[in-house]
């Protein structure tokens, strides 16, 4: 397949950005690499241009932060999520992504809504909400690559410190890009020329990752969580948006 130039330029900003947020703040502008690449290519093959750099980039970082994560957290997240996932996987010729991409948008929004009113981040969240908002992350994790806003306003509310908020993250999205990448390579979604693709973009994950790392070191505890705030409030107007556009177009 002969791709632009142009689509590789784009890849390497949204591979770098990618990196950035998930090593340095548990991720958030990810949510923008699949629309920066489909501005070149079907957004399909963007996201399987993508999935096995995602899956690197959680290897390093969980490597990085693998004695500073929250287990209770993570387990109490996945039983839901493996569910998310099946759900998506059986339904996913039948969902519409872009009214999951709207939801999640909004349901971000809450969250970012909710710190600002009381301007706090903690709260006891209890076992059924975190099943409910696995399941809700797996799922859009699979149908629309949006499952990253219901398990961050759920870190945030578990007063963790910004390595264990970053460690957390990327354990729970380790294992669920690992077992989304089965999914989608027994689909056939993943073939020999987003392999190759993906091979060819890969240095730019490991500089990625350094400047986030870097960054995460350089800022205090409450910068870091007004920053992934934004970042969540980021992702949630842009889940919004295309959503909204997409559905009113259609």
């Amino acid at each position: 397949m002969d791709l632009p130039t142009a689509f590789y330029m784009a890849s390497v900003v949204a591979i770098l950005i990618t990196g950035i947020s998930k090593s340095g703040f548990g991720g958030g502008l990810g949510v923008m690499a699949v629309p920066i690449m489909s501005l070149f290519v079907a957004p399909q093959f963007a996201a399987a241009v993508m999935m096995p750099i995602l899956l690197a980039m959680d290897v390093m970082i969980v490597w990085r932060y693998r004695s500073q994560w929250d287990r209770r957290v993570v387990w109490s997240l996945i039983p839901g999520a493996r569910l998310g996932l099946c759900v998506g996987a059986l339904t996913f010729e039948f969902m519409n992504g872009d009214a999951i991409r709207l939801v999640i948008g909004v349901l971000a929004l809450f969250f970012v809504l909710q710190f600002l009113i009381q301007r706090r981040a903690t709260r006891p969240t209890s076992r059924a909400v975190a099943w409910l908002l696995g399941l809700l992350s797996g799922f859009a994790s699979y149908t629309a690559h949006a499952g990253g806003p219901p398990v961050k306003g759920y870190l945030l509310r578990q007063n963790l410190d910004k390595t264990a908020f970053v460690g957390t993250n990327t354990v729970y999205f380790f294992i669920l890009n690992a077992l989304k990448t089965v999914a989608y390579g027994s689909s056939g979604a993943l073939d020999h020329t987003s392999l190759t693709v993906s091979l060819v973009l890969a240095p730019m994950l490991f500089l990625g990752v350094f400047l986030g790392t870097r960054l995460h070191h350089l800022i205090s505890q409450d910068v870091f969580v007004k920053i992934v705030y934004a970042f969540l409030g980021f992702a949630g107007v842009k889940l919004l948006s295309d959503g909204t556009a997409a559905l009113l177009a259609g």
